[in-house]
């Protein structure tokens, strides 16, 4: 009986302790990055079970794939704007491209995440810095049609989403530098 009390303790002091490291850990890690309260807020976001039994590539893997899931549903909004009824013509066109844009940034990580389960860190590196840049021509498109029509107002929601995956990308290409 005090052998059973005993692994019971034992397990739950392994439990408790694991999960000390891992906070540790990505405390650690985000503290190490540009954005350190939007890194912990984004690993809060995601499965307890995921981020408390990752190690530092785990944790890049996470970024990813949140990133990953930003330019996805980025994209997947550019298009339903463009479809709607309440946008004028002449906007379309560019949430169009906006909406491949963003497609190619969820390309690219893709690629990241293929790279960092490889453990070829310097192209995850590569392919996720890519990915934050393919939104910048995005808005890039919006500026140079509003100099021509001052209507075409880069949509703040599109705004929104570009700030996050240009922060969820760095946030990532930080950790993955510490890879190797």
């Amino acid at each position: 009986m005090a052998s059973l009390s005993n692994s019971f303790f034992l397990l739950h002091l392994l439990l408790h302790l694991s999960s000390s490291l891992s906070t540790t850990l990505i405390e650690t890690t985000c503290k190490s990055t540009s954005y350190p309260d939007f890194c912990v807020a984004a690993i809060s976001s995601t499965s307890p079970q995921t981020s408390s039994t990752a190690d530092t590539r785990g944790l890049s893997s996470i970024f990813l794939s949140l990133a990953l899931s930003n330019a996805t549903n980025s994209s997947s909004y550019a298009t339903s704007l463009a479809a709607s009824s309440i946008t004028e013509e002449p906007i379309r066109p560019l949430l169009r491209a906006c909406s491949l844009k963003y497609a190619a940034a969820g390309d690219a990580l893709s690629w990241a995440l293929r790279e960092l389960s490889a453990e070829s860190y310097d192209n995850a590196f590569v392919h996720a810095s890519a990915a934050a840049e393919y939104p910048i021509a995005c808005r890039m498109l919006f500026f140079a049609q509003q100099r021509r029509k001052p209507a075409a107002l880069y949509p703040p929601e599109l705004g929104r989403m570009e700030e996050e995956l240009r922060r969820l990308c760095t946030v990532a290409v930080e950790i993955i530098s510490l890879l190797g």
